[in-house]
């Protein structure tokens, strides 16, 4: 992503916020990213990667809203790891009036897998409450990866797929965290983004998607509707029949996120369970924000920049917000900045170079240079990029593991 990409980004960052500075007391912020707090570790098949939320390119009258989990699958492992954990229940929230309140929910569960060759069954419960069912898609480790199983129904008109795709983010994981160690030791280095390797190329997810008539959605007097992920466990499980079930209707969350990042990089380690465990409301109410004013600050951001990203993801939560009226076009799930993040998140968005151009109080200009993904996102539903393969016998790995 371009300098010029990123200032526009983080205009559209300021139009679309309040800039009410992150204070102790005011909202605080919850999200996850790959790994990142020890439950998610203990739990790697609840485990939250990423999540999107866009207008569908094609039909601007579709909202696309999506989730990868159980990230860093090596090829070799599509099969075994390819399976959706049937215990849990993903939970994508809407926040329909402005608030940071959830209004309604989409449930997606999974039947347990009776074989590698079979798909498993997903139930979806969407937010009126009505349901419908649909395989997955089934994993492979031929040369060339299956089609996408799409399933439309058509009552509701909504589309859905689950499955595994290419892990869609793209990032430096070791030049960040050498940059941001020199920054907290007192001897600042950027250079070390210099790397330009992407940490998660070659590797796969499981990917949850769902494209949703606007029309049945409902969204706030701005316009914009709330978006985020919650994958959970029932606080019982019992066998019956042979097989693992939850029973009750109570869960806690075992990960969550909304805006990218938050709880990776900016909640202290011993608080990111409790960071997970919590909701967009307790991120309103100020839970967490001493603690990521406490790291913004010791990254160097001033009071400003601080204000700004308080505004994205504390003060009405950490969700992510898309606004109905700015029109998204664009291959790959949309290209045309003015739709891009901090407007919802599509697979293109280069999400960390407008983090940083942020954090650094716009004066990081070249971002961690890792500006795409190593693969191409499709055009059409659900947009993500096929999942990688086996090599076959003699090739050379020139590109999978980018570390």
């Amino acid at each position: 992503m371009s300098i010029f990409r990123s200032k526009a980004a983080a205009a559209a960052f300021a139009l679309l916020s309040a800039a009410s500075l992150l204070r102790p007391g005011a909202p605080r912020t919850r999200a996850a990213d790959h790994s990142e707090a020890p439950i998610a570790d203990e739990h790697r098949t609840l485990d939250i990667a990423d999540v999107y939320a866009f207008l569908d390119p094609n039909d601007n009258s579709r909202l696309v809203i999506g989730a990868t989990l159980v990230g860093f699958i090596v090829p070799s492992e599509n099969v075994n790891q390819g399976a959706f954990d049937s215990t849990g229940r993903f939970r994508f929230e809407l926040e329909e009036t402005g608030d940071a309140k959830p209004d309604r929910f989409i449930d997606v569960s999974f039947a347990r897998r009776t074989s590698p060759r079979e798909p498993q069954i997903a139930t979806v419960r969407l937010q009126d409450g009505t349901t419908f069912t649909a395989p997955t898609t089934v994993p492979s480790l031929a040369d060339a990866a299956p089609a996408f199983t799409v399933t439309s129904d058509p009552a509701s008109g909504v589309a859905f797929f689950a499955g595994l795709t290419d892990d869609p983010f793209f990032f430096d994981i070791v030049g960040f965290n050498r940059a941001a160690a020199s920054i907290l030791a007192g001897s600042p280095d950027i250079s070390h983004l210099n790397r330009g390797r992407d940490s998660f190329a070659g590797y796969n997810a499981q990917t949850i998607a769902l494209s949703i008539p606007v029309s049945s959605l409902r969204f706030a007097t701005d316009d914009t509707i709330g978006v985020d992920f919650m994958a959970q466990l029932p606080t019982r499980l019992t066998f019956k029949g042979g097989e693992l079930e939850g029973k009750g209707m109570k869960y806690f969350n075992v990960d969550r996120m909304g805006v990218p990042a938050v709880n990776t990089v900016l909640v202290p380690f011993a608080r990111k369970d409790e960071y997970n465990q919590a909701g967009p409301a307790d991120d309103a109410a100020g839970r967490f924000a001493p603690d990521l004013v406490a790291t913004l600050t010791a990254l160097g951001t001033d009071a400003a920049h601080i204000g700004v990203l308080a505004s994205v993801a504390v003060a009405k939560g950490d969700m992510l917000r898309v606004r109905r009226t700015v029109a998204n076009t664009g291959s790959g799930g949309g290209t045309n900045a003015a739709a891009g993040f901090p407007n919802g998140r599509r697979p293109n968005d280069d999400v960390i170079d407008t983090l940083l151009f942020l954090v650094t109080n716009e004066g990081l200009t070249t971002g961690d240079h890792v500006d795409g993904n190593d693969r191409t996102f499709t055009n059409a539903f659900p947009f993500f990029a096929s999942p990688h393969q086996p090599l076959p016998a003699g090739a050379v790995d020139g590109t999978q593991n980018k570390t």
